[in-house]
C-alpha cells in the first residue's frame, strides 16, 4: 500500500492550545462523513472490486457522468482532509488504513481516466489546433467544470463564453480542463509521480510520431549525413526546412501550452514534462543543420546552407523563449552552434567561389563574341546571393574583405548613399563582380580581331548590368553603379563600331559632295564595295544576344555610314554616270540596300555566302 505523507505536526517545542472537546467532536463527525461519502462513490467506480457496478467500466469524465466526476473529485478532496485529521489526531486508527486504501483506489481510477482522456481526445489535443487558442483560452480554476459551489457564478459565465467557441475547440478545452482537474487531485494526494509518468509517456509518443510524420529522421547522425550523395541530402534539407517551421511554430508551442495548463498547479512540473517530452526530438531536429555544415563545402551547396541558416535564424526568437529553462538549455546551445557552423561554412564557400573566379581555366573564346559561360555562372550565382542579403549581412558582418587596394568608386553606389557604401554585403558582391570583369578583360584579349573583343566586352557587361537591374543587386550596388556601367557598355560599342567599320568609313571621301575626278570616284566605289562585303561577311557570324543592344548598334552604324554613302551615291551614282559601262559593276548598293543587309547583322546565324556582285543597280541578289 502506498504511504501517504502529509505536512508534519507542529514542533513539540512550540506551545499550541489544546483543541476543545466540541471541536474534536465536530472534526471527527466531519471526518467520518468525508470517509463515508468517499467510500460510496469511489467503490462505485472501482473496476477492481468483485461487486462493482457497470458504471465502473464507463468513463467517469464523459458528458453523461459529468456531475459524478465533480462529486468524485470533491470526495477525494474530502478524503484527503479526513486523512490529514487522522494523521494529526489518530495516527494508529484503523480508519486511517481504510482511508488510505480508498485513496489508493481513487488514484488508480484517476490514472485510468487520465490515460483514457488522452487516448479518446487524441486529435482534439493535437498541438496544431490546440496552440491556436493558447493563452486566450487558457483554463483557470474559476473556469473549471469541477469548481466549488462559491465559483458557480464564474462557471455560468464561462459556459456563456463557451457558446461562442467552435465545437472542436470547445471539446479540446473541456478535455484539458478534465486533465488539469485530475492532475491537481493526484498531485495534492501525493501521486504526482504516477500522473507525470503517464503524461510523459503519452505526449512523448505523440511528439515523436509527429516529428516522424514531418520527415525528421532521428537516426540521421553526422556519419550518415557525410556519406550521403548531395542530391539525396538536398531532399533531406528541403524536408527539414518544412519540418522545423511546423515543429517550432506549432508542435512544440502546443506541447508547452498543454503542459503548462494541465500542470497549472505546479509550473515546475509542467516545465519538467515539456522538457522530457520535447528534448530528444528537438535535439535531433537542431543537430541536423550543424551536421550538414560539417559536410564537404562546394559553391553549389551555398544556397541550401543559406536556407538552413535563415531558417534557424528566423526561428531563434521562438527557440530562445520556448527552451529557456535549465533542462532545455542544451537545445538553445545546439541551435546556436548550428548558426555558427553554417556561418563558417558559408564564408568558406564564398572564399572558394572567389578563388574559382580567379583561377577560371577557360582559355577558349566564345564564338561570335557572345556571353561567356563564366559571366552567366557568376552573375546568376551572385544575383541569387543578393536574395539572401539579410542572412549574408549576419554572416559577413565581422568578416572584413581583404583586397590589394580599395574597390574603384564605380563599384559602389552613389557617394551620397553611405549605407550602400558601408554595407559589407555590397562591398563583397561588388568585389566578386570586379574579379569576373577582370577575367573577361583577359578573355577579350584572346580575340584576334580587336573590334570583336570590344563587342565581346559590350555583350558581357550588358549581361552583367541586366542581371543587376533585374535582381536585388540593384539595391545593393545602387543606381550610380548601373549608370556608370551602362556608359561603359556604350563605350565598348563605340569602339567596336569605330574599329570594326573603319575600312568602310575610310573608303568614302571625307567630303562626299565635293567634285573629284572620275577615276577617284571609281576607286571610292570599288573600295567601299570591297570593305563593306568583307566586313559584312565576317560579322554575320558575330552575335549580340540582347535585342535592345543589337538594335542600338545597328541604328548607330546606320547613322555613321548611310548619310555619307547616300550623299556620295546621289552625287556620283546618278544618271550622268549610268551611261558608262562600268556603272552596273561599281555601284552595287543603294543606300536602302545597306539597311537590308544590316537587318541580318549580329544575329550570330553566320553568312549564307558572300555579298552578291551581280545585283542590279546595287540591289541585293535574291
Amino acid at each position: 500500500m502506498k504511504a501517504i505523507f502529509f505536512k508534519s505536526s507542529p514542533s513539540p517545542t512550540r506551545m499550541t492550545p489544546p483543541a476543545s472537546p466540541l471541536h474534536l467532536t465536530f472534526s471527527e463527525s466531519l471526518m467520518e462523513e468525508n470517509i463515508e461519502a468517499a467510500e460510496l462513490i469511489i467503490t462505485k467506480w472501482d473496476s477492481s472490486s468483485d461487486n462493482h457496478s457497470s458504471s465502473s467500466n464507463a468513463s467517469l469524465f464523459s458528458d453523461d457522468n459529468r456531475e459524478e466526476a465533480k462529486q468524485y473529485l470533491s470526495s477525494v478532496k474530502g478524503l484527503q482532509k479526513a486523512m490529514q485529521y487522522l494523521v494529526s489526531h489518530q495516527a494508529s486508527s484503523e480508519k486511517l488504513v481504510r482511508a488510505q486504501a480508498l485513496m489508493q483506489t481513487a488514484m488508480k481510477r484517476l490514472e485510468k481516466e487520465f490515460y483514457q482522456i488522452f487516448k479518446s481526445f487524441r486529435f482534439y489535443l493535437d498541438p496544431e489546433s490546440f496552440s491556436a487558442h493558447s493563452s486566450s483560452s487558457r483554463p483557470s480554476a474559476s473556469r473549471s467544470s469541477f469548481s466549488d459551489s462559491e465559483e458557480d457564478e464564474s462557471e455560468n459565465e464561462s459556459r456563456d463564453e463557451n457558446d461562442s467557441i467552435p465545437g472542436a475547440q470547445r471539446v479540446s478545452l473541456a478535455a484539458v480542463e478534465d486533465l488539469r482537474a485530475i492532475a491537481e487531485a493526484m498531485i495534492k494526494a501525493g501521486y504526482a509521480k504516477e500522473c507525470i509518468k503517464i503524461y510523459k509517456i503519452i505526449r512523448k509518443s505523440f511528439v515523436d510520431e509527429a516529428l516522424h510524420g514531418l520527415g525528421v529522421d532521428r537516426t540521421l547522425n553526422l556519419q550518415k549525413v557525410q556519406k550521403m550523395d548531395w542530391e539525396v541530402l538536398e531532399v533531406k534539407i528541403r524536408n527539414w526546412l518544412h519540418a522545423v517551421k511546423v515543429a517550432v511554430k506549432t508542435l512544440f508551442p502546443g506541447e508547452r501550452i498543454l503542459s503548462d495548463q494541465v500542470f497549472s498547479i505546479s509550473p515546475a512540473m509542467g516545465e519538467s514534462c515539456f522538457a522530457e517530452i520535447s528534448k530528444e526530438g528537438a535535439l535531433a531536429l537542431f543537430e541536423f543543420p550543424e551536421n550538414v555544415a560539417k559536410c564537404k563545402k562546394t559553391p553549389e551547396k551555398m544556397f541550401r546552407f543559406l536556407d538552413l541558416y535563415e531558417a534557424v535564424s528566423n526561428l531563434w526568437p521562438e527557440v530562445e523563449s520556448m527552451f529557456n529553462s535549465e533542462s532545455t538549455s542544451t537545445l538553445q546551445s545546439t541551435a546556436v552552434n548550428s548558426l555558427i557552423k553554417l556561418g563558417d561554412a558559408v564564408r568558406t564557400m564564398l572564399t572558394s567561389f572567389e578563388t574559382a573566379i580567379q583561377k577560371d581555366p577557360s582559355k577558349s573564346t566564345v564564338p561570335g563574341g557572345g556571353i561567356h559561360p563564366l559571366t552567366r555562372y557568376v552573375m546568376n550565382y551572385i544575383s541569387f546571393l543578393a536574395d539572401y542579403t539579410e542572412v549574408l549581412s549576419d554572416i559577413v558582418a565581422d568578416w572584413p574583405l581583404t583586397i590589394p587596394s580599395p574597390l574603384p568608386e564605380p563599384f559602389f553606389g552613389s557617394p551620397d548613399n553611405e549605407e550602400s557604401i558601408s554595407s559589407p554585403v555590397s562591398v563583397r558582391l561588388a568585389w566578386l563582380i570586379l574579379l569576373m570583369l577582370c577575367k573577361l578583360d583577359g578573355k577579350a584579349a584572346m580575340y584576334k580581331d580587336v573590334s570583336l573583343s570590344y563587342l565581346f566586352l559590350a555583350n558581357n557587361l550588358q549581361y552583367v548590368v541586366g542581371k543587376v537591374r533585374q535582381s536585388n543587386l540593384k539595391i545593393l550596388l545602387g543606381d550610380e553603379w548601373v549608370t556608370k556601367h551602362e556608359l561603359k557598355v556604350k563605350q565598348y560599342c563605340s569602339n567596336y563600331e569605330r574599329m570594326g567599320w573603319s575600312k568602310v568609313l575610310t573608303s568614302l571621301p571625307e567630303n562626299p559632295t565635293a567634285e573629284i575626278p572620275v577615276d577617284q570616284v571609281k576607286d571610292h566605289f570599288r573600295n567601299f564595295n570591297l570593305a563593306f562585303e568583307e566586313t559584312y561577311t565576317k560579322q554575320t557570324s558575330w552575335v549580340v544576344p540582347d535585342p535592345e543592344l543589337r538594335d542600338d548598334i545597328k541604328i548607330s552604324l546606320a547613322r555613321r555610314i548611310v548619310p555619307i554613302y547616300k550623299e556620295f551615291y546621289e552625287t556620283y551614282g546618278g544618271m550622268h554616270l549610268r551611261k558608262e559601262m562600268w556603272v552596273e559593276s561599281l555601284v552595287r548598293y543603294t543606300p536602302d540596300d545597306l539597311g537590308n543587309y544590316w537587318s541580318d547583322l549580329l544575329n550570330g546565324k553566320g553568312s549564307s555566302g558572300s555579298v552578291s556582285s551581280s545585283s542590279s543597280r546595287g540591289g541585293r541578289s535574291r
